[in-house]
């Protein structure tokens, strides 16, 4: 199994930095992890597809794990612009993996610039959301602003806040998204974030219902049985502004999708990209 490479771009002033495998001219895949999250929320589905000739790109949000926190904020525009600097790196349009926050990013992204990707695949995340389960997300991200004393400490969080997935006896892939300041371990994202989303539920659902009714290229939305934050009322709504769009429901998995069940998503993501078009 091969391994991919640490790239740093610049959008502007703004540091980015990523994991990048596979061949140059392979069909691309840029994969833009959730809010919290890093690039190595993908690391095995990204490592497998690039050891089968896919061109990958796994970004570091701005704000989150090596990529520079955010002077100017992480407004849906800005984390766009973002995309469309990684995106002239593929030969090709690739396809747009986004999960959560980075799934509206990708859907925004195509919604305004249809050229900019070959297909969308939308991981636990739609346009509209179930509200409790985002306030369950968000507590989570922002439960522990003192940071941990330990990594255990901090898996223990995560075992309480995920019941269902089995905690891991070797912590070095959690200190991943963790690094130590004054002592302490902190989830390594910036916490200014949800200052600078977008303000109000109302402006957010219109603006994301509009991008949906833009998007003419082959979209995926893979949501786990377990979500917390896309019901089926959700689906619903969603296949009503993308008609054309394919759905997948991953059994027992939560809102992280990738994290609950890799194998099973990473083989739903493959047959999807290797079924488009050339």
């Amino acid at each position: 199994m091969g391994a991919l490479r640490t790239q740093f771009f610049f959008n502007g002033g703004q540091k980015l930095v990523a994991s990048v495998g596979g061949p140059e001219d392979g069909p691309g895949v840029l994969f833009l992890h959730g809010g919290g999250q890093t690039r190595y929320s993908w690391n095995s589905c990204a490592v497998d597809l690039a050891d089968e000739g896919f061109r990958i790109i796994s970004l570091d949000l701005r704000g989150h794990g090596d990529s520079a926190w955010a002077a100017d904020g992480y407004a849906i525009e800005l984390q766009m612009q973002d995309v469309l600097k990684i995106i002239p790196q593929f030969s090709r349009p690739p396809v747009l993996v986004g999960a959560s926050l980075g799934g509206l990013i990708a859907l925004n992204t195509l919604g305004a610039h249809a050229s900019s990707g070959r297909a969308l695949v939308l991981v636990d995340i739609t346009p509209r959301i179930n509200m409790q389960g985002a306030a369950q997300v968000r507590d989570f991200m922002t439960a522990n602003p003192e940071g941990f004393e330990s990594l255990e400490q901090a898996a223990e969080s995560i075992s309480r806040y995920l019941p269902h997935r089995r905690r891991p006896e070797n912590l070095s892939g959690l200190q991943k998204n963790l690094r130590m300041r004054n002592g302490r371990w902190h989830w390594h994202w910036d916490p200014s974030l949800f200052a600078s989303l977008d303000a109000s539920k109302e402006a957010a659902e219109a603006r994301h219902e509009q991008a949906s009714r833009n998007v003419r290229v082959p979209t995926l939305l893979i949501r786990g049985s377990r979500s917390e934050l896309v019901g089926d009322d959700q689906v619903k709504r969603f296949r009503e502004l993308i008609p054309h769009a394919d759905f997948i429901d991953i059994p027992g998995a939560g809102h992280m999708v990738a994290g609950d069940s890799n194998d099973v998503f990473t083989q739903a993501l493959r047959e999807f990209v290797t079924s488009l078009p050339d």
